[in-house]
């Protein structure tokens, strides 16, 4: 897994709704595809994806499957963030600036 596959995976919008709610607590298929226009065969590959990229875990309970966010993808989200968290600060602050400048 790596960080093209984690933003592959939530480039979709459909995929972006499910680990929203994933991210609120787990929960199994069937709950998850409450109100959403999809089937079961296109949660399962929707899932199946975001299990690829490491963003979700699943763990069998009976006859069920629930899934939850995988905390070493959110992990694995953060980092690459966070060699961006630098520039943006030096970024706006110059925007600022510039903006100050042109209201004078």
């Amino acid at each position: 897994m790596n960080e093209n596959d984690i933003f592959k995976a939530l480039a979709d919008p459909t995929r972006r709704r499910i680990f929203d709610k994933l991210a609120a607590g787990g929960m199994n298929a069937s709950a998850l595809r409450e109100g959403m226009p999809i089937g079961q065969s296109a949660m399962s590959q929707h899932l199946a994806v975001l299990r690829n990229a490491g963003l979700v875990q699943e763990r069998r309970q009976g006859r069920f499957v629930n899934y939850q966010v995988d905390p070493a993808g959110l992990a694995q989200i953060t980092q690459w963030l966070a060699k961006y968290r630098a520039y943006w600060p030096e970024r706006i602050e110059a925007l600022q600036t510039l903006l100050q400048e042109l209201d004078q």
